[in-house]
């Protein structure tokens, strides 16, 4: 009855309506539970997933580490016997020559593309259209001259002086080399080591009462190159450079092949972090890129401690966030991902 329904008194509309939200409420739980239960099975299966692939990738690793494990403590114990009675000088060319070399080598090539512009293809993955092109060469001699006095008369006695306080912990030239799991291991507490380290010493280097004495200098390069990774005020790159990384390997009393691969890997990685292009099949150095370009955002290596710390927040509010990914293709994420238009 249509007259009827107008003459409701406002009590009887608001019970009516409290019976409606009660006959709904079993059916927004159920609706609540079934996504939390469908939740739980994806990320269950995930998990799975991930668990049997790690599983099979590690399995097929360590059949092919253990195939050429012969060899490959063959040649280390060759090693050993050519250096019998000298290991400290096994020790410094693993954990000083190896290292610089692959970061020299790698940087320069780096730097004929930064010099010259070519090959041309590689400067369409500049982070910073722009900048560096070219590089500035007095500026560029400057600072390879600090990354050469950093490395010949920090990192080497740094690295030299390590020697005899690894061998309290381990002799870092034993004839057995670490199994591969353990190798694994080792790689996994390192990085996690030097992202403490790092992030904490650089976020305090940030402080006013450091920053414009210390890290200042590094600072100087807005549009970073390779090569200035190591470009550092002394005391920068002792605490901040040097350390993170020398930490985990006494700490863990590592076999000088773990030692070597280890300070390679970070050389190369925080090369890839400064050096101002977004290759293909490389990890992104956008993160890092982004803090060399804001400053007060992105301290960190991996980005985790800057996650929890809300440092990235500004950072991911950008396109650089959205770019920070590996490019699996040739197509510069510059382009397929490109800044907004500022309007005029």
């Amino acid at each position: 009855d249509l007259g009827g329904a107008g003459t409701r008194t406002p009590a009887e509309m608001k019970g009516e309506a409290g019976r409606m939200q009660h006959s709904d409420k079993p059916k927004q739980e159920g609706h609540i539970w079934g996504s939390m239960k469908r939740t739980a099975f994806i990320l269950g299966s995930g998990l799975l997933l991930l668990v049997a692939f790690w599983n099979s990738v590690t399995w097929h690793l360590q059949r092919f580490w253990g195939a050429s494990g012969y060899f490959w403590q063959a040649q280390w114990e060759r090693l050993l016997s050519t250096f019998e009675g000298k290991e400290w000088a096994l020790y410094i060319i693993g954990a000083t020559q190896v290292p610089v070399l692959f970061f020299w080598a790698f940087n320069g090539l780096l730097l004929v593309v930064d010099t010259t512009g070519k090959p041309n293809f590689i400067s369409r993955y500049r982070i910073q259209v722009g900048k560096n092109e070219p590089v500035d060469a007095e500026k560029l001699r400057q600072s390879v001259r600090t990354v050469l006095f950093n490395q010949c008369v920090i990192s080497l006695p740094m690295l030299v002086f390590l020697y005899p306080i690894l061998k309290l912990r381990g002799d870092p030239c034993r004839r057995e080399l670490p199994t591969f799991h353990w190798f694994l291991l080792e790689l996994a507490i390192f990085t996690l080591i030097e992202e403490v380290l790092f992030y904490y010493s650089h976020r305090l280097l940030h402080h006013p009462a450091f920053y414009k004495k210390i890290h200042k200098k590094h600072h100087e390069w807005t549009a970073p190159i390779g090569v200035i990774s190591l470009y550092a005020h002394p005391i920068e790159h002792v605490v901040s450079n040097m350390l993170p990384v020398m930490v985990g390997p006494l700490i863990m009393g590592s076999h000088l092949s773990s030692i070597t691969t280890w300070f390679s890997l970070a050389l190369i990685t925080t090369t890839i972090s400064h050096c101002g292009y977004h290759l293909p099949f490389l990890p992104s150095p956008e993160f890092h890129d982004y803090h060399h370009l804001k400053f007060n955002q992105c301290y960190g290596v991996l980005g985790v401690l800057d996650h929890l710390h809300g440092t990235d927040t500004v950072f991911k509010q950008t396109k650089a966030y959205e770019r920070h990914i590996l490019l699996l293709g040739f197509t510069p994420l510059s382009e397929s991902i490109p800044d907004a238009l500022k309007k005029m």
